[in-house]
């Protein structure tokens, strides 16, 4: 139901994105080739099912790509995560010269991660195609900005699983630079592993979803949270209140908190029409000041102003707590890892901007820091490449959460650090 839902919404907002073969898919499935959404629409995707299921993430992103500028005449360009997607153009920035030549070859050349029996079974998929390849190399040489339409003129779309909560910072570089003029479609909200919702609305650029009633039991709690909270139902709620979600969709699992915030925009028919507002997992807090995620990324966005020539790639938070004795004797505090373009380093000074920031923009946080409660931020400098890495750590269609609470993806990321 959910994907005639979407194909429909998807036909008639953009009528050529259901040709056949018009779509193209980056989307990284280890070890289980299948259909994006769980069912078979071979007639739909350029993108051999093989490519998606590669042990390497980037090996997979690329193979996944390279099928992708095979086909001038796409009209849709779907990715899994919208990181999926900036971290495949970044593929194409770096590579796009070899990328070319295996166009104008029709060759797909051996590379870590890429087994030689599918390499085979992939190589026999491909044909020289001199012409695009030269296309390539000319849309490449002009440089990147809006590089997306250019290569593929007629496309209509661009499709993602998630477009809000982390996937923003993504969506939002990716529509300032390489898929300039371009709609951002988000067809699915899902929580706890089930699929709870549908965007019926493409052409809107804040993707909100319709809560069908016949796909889980839906709960809902107040929020702020009273000190007994009861519980809710699909139609006792108001437009305009957020609510924290619980959901009893899979066997054995019942009454799940999802951990996110969601408010309703308004009523189709008599169904909730909601936006994910916040991930309750990825708030801040060492005494309990509780700095929620998406107004930490607002205030770093405020503070990244204030260094010249900064731009931000991708950035993830620490509590104290995680780092145990290596934090040394000192009070609680933040650690953000940043990964910067224009700035290769941060002076003490600037780096301080970002805690001002925060004591402006949260004063339970600002009396911590005056009373000595809660230390000073620290913030680090990662090296480029370092969060695709951590995404590859993190597995597929996981999306990058923005505050880390496991001790190998903190390792990972410490061992990227420059400055």
């Amino acid at each position: 139901q959910g994907s005639l839902l979407y194909l429909d919404a998807l036909g008639a907002a953009f009528p050529r994105a259901l040709d056949h073969r018009g779509t193209a898919l980056l989307r990284w499935t280890p070890g289980s080739p299948r259909a994006p959404a769980g069912w078979p629409l071979p007639t739909l995707y350029c993108t051999p099912a093989p490519a998606g299921a590669l042990p390497s993430r980037a090996t997979a992103l690329r193979v996944q790509l390279l099928f992708a500028l095979r086909q001038r005449g796409l009209h849709v360009l779907e990715a899994g995560l919208a990181a999926e997607l900036r971290d495949a153009l970044a593929i194409l920035r770096d590579e796009w010269p070899r990328l070319a030549q295996e166009l104008a070859l029709g060759r797909l050349s051996p590379q870590p991660g890429l087994p030689e029996e599918v390499r085979s079974q992939l190589q026999a998929l491909l044909a020289p195609d001199p012409a695009r390849a030269a296309e390539l190399r000319a849309e490449c040489a002009r440089g990147f900005e809006g590089i997306v339409r250019r290569l593929w003129p007629q496309l209509e779309v661009v499709v993602v699983g998630s477009a809000h909560s982390t996937e923003q910072l993504y969506c939002d570089t990716l529509r300032q630079a390489d898929c300039q003029g371009l709609p951002f479609y988000c067809p699915f909200y899902q929580a706890v592993g089930a699929l709870l919702g549908v965007n019926l609305w493409p052409e809107k650029p804040v993707p909100q979803f319709l809560l069908c009633p016949d796909w889980a039991f839906f709960e809902f709690l107040p929020c702020p949270v009273e000190e007994e909270p009861q519980t809710m139902l699909l139609d006792e709620l108001w437009e305009g209140h957020e609510y924290g979600l619980v959901v009893t969709a899979q066997p054995g699992e019942y009454r799940c908190c999802a951990g996110e915030v969601l408010r309703v925009a308004g009523f189709h028919k008599q169904c909730p029409v909601v936006k994910p507002v916040r991930r309750e997992s990825q708030t801040l807090s060492v005494r309990g000041e509780s700095i929620p995620e998406e107004r930490f990324y607002q205030t770093l966005l405020r503070a990244l102003g204030m260094w010249p020539g900064a731009h931000l790639i991708d950035y993830v938070c620490v509590e104290s707590s995680l780092l145990g004795d290596s934090s040394g004797p000192c009070a609680p505090h933040y650690e953000v890892f940043l990964e910067l373009q224009g700035l290769r380093d941060l002076s003490e000074g600037q780096r301080y901007k970002l805690d001002q920031c925060l004591q402006e923009d949260f004063l339970v946080y600002k009396s911590f820091r005056f009373k000595g409660s809660i230390g000073p931020l620290r913030l680090h400098l990662v090296r480029a490449g370092a969060f695709i890495r951590l995404r590859e750590a993190l597995g597929s269609l996981v999306p990058m959460p923005r505050v880390l609470r496991e001790e190998r993806l903190l390792q990972l990321i410490q061992g990227s650090v420059i400055s």
